[in-house]
């Protein structure tokens, strides 16, 4: 099984997923709600961001270490990164109001970030596979490896600090404690980290917390549950299990709080 390969895709599905949320996030007409298009941006932007400190710090030097040609394939997949951290850093100057970004249109600037990780896509796909490839027994678990990494790498794009060596390390360290520093002076609501096989263990009101629904059939959009007052979500996340109750393929999707989804003709909300 390419598990690595298999990662890679079920990120880039996971980013591109984010991606159609986040561009398709307006600024609200409400002067009470002044940063409703904010949470799906952040949340592609801190995903998208971790996971490309995450691949510098693990893939890259897997791939120059055990690929006979990796050297030449890291550099074209590096620069890559850079091209997509470039585009990803302008979505940000245009969402907190840079004038660097003040004549930029929203269409043209998520044009240029679909096309960036659509060209990365291949070359993290290559990459992965050729690592699967060459895999032998007693080396690390890059996909564990990714995973740590990923909790440790900047939540924002910087696209011009050092990539790779000592300096990579040290560039990425000091960049993660400034993010969190701003993202909680920012009230930026980050996703954690997650490992794919073990998605759909994460409930319906956890997934809503973080910004980050991820079900195939998501029953209500994230802007209309961002909307919803305490008591409107209560409702409605007891009506999403009562939905997914009456469908035994789908039961075991969605959990609340952690909780085993309900049996037939068992109420939810007890």
């Amino acid at each position: 099984m390419d598990t690595l390969l298999t990662d890679s895709r079920a990120t880039h599905q996971l980013l591109e997923k984010q991606l159609a949320r986040a561009r398709g996030a307006h600024p609200s007409g409400d002067p009470d709600r002044p940063r409703d298009q904010y949470p799906p941006v952040d949340t592609f932007l801190a995903t998208a961001s971790r996971h490309l400190g995450a691949t510098a710090a693990v893939l890259v030097p897997a791939a120059n270490k055990r690929l006979p040609d990796g050297s030449t394939r890291t550099k074209a997949y590096l620069a890559q990164t850079r091209q997509l951290a470039m585009a990803m850093a302008q979505v940000k100057a245009k969402l907190y109001g840079s004038a660097y970004a003040v004549n930029s249109s929203w269409k043209a600037i998520w044009d240029a970030v679909e096309a960036e990780l659509d060209a990365l896509e291949p070359l993290e796909d290559d990459l992965a596979h050729e690592l699967d490839e060459h895999h032998r027994e007693g080396e690390s678990d890059l996909l564990v490896e990714l995973h740590r990494a990923e909790l440790h790498s900047p939540t924002r794009p910087h696209p011009y600090i050092p990539q790779q060596g000592v300096p990579g390390k040290v560039a990425r360290s000091v960049a993660r404690r400034v993010d969190a520093f701003w993202d909680t002076a920012e009230g930026r609501m980050i996703p954690e980290p997650i490992h794919h096989h073990d998605r759909r263990g994460q409930g319906l009101l956890v997934q809503y917390l973080l910004a980050d629904p991820h079900l195939e059939s998501w029953p209500v959009a994230p802007e209309d549950l961002a909307a919803m007052d305490v008591d409107d979500l209560e409702r409605t996340v007891q009506d999403m299990h009562r939905q997914l109750s009456a469908d035994p393929d789908r039961r075991s999707e969605a959990h609340v709080s952690g909780e085993p989804a309900p049996e037939d003709g068992e109420d939810p909300s007890r």
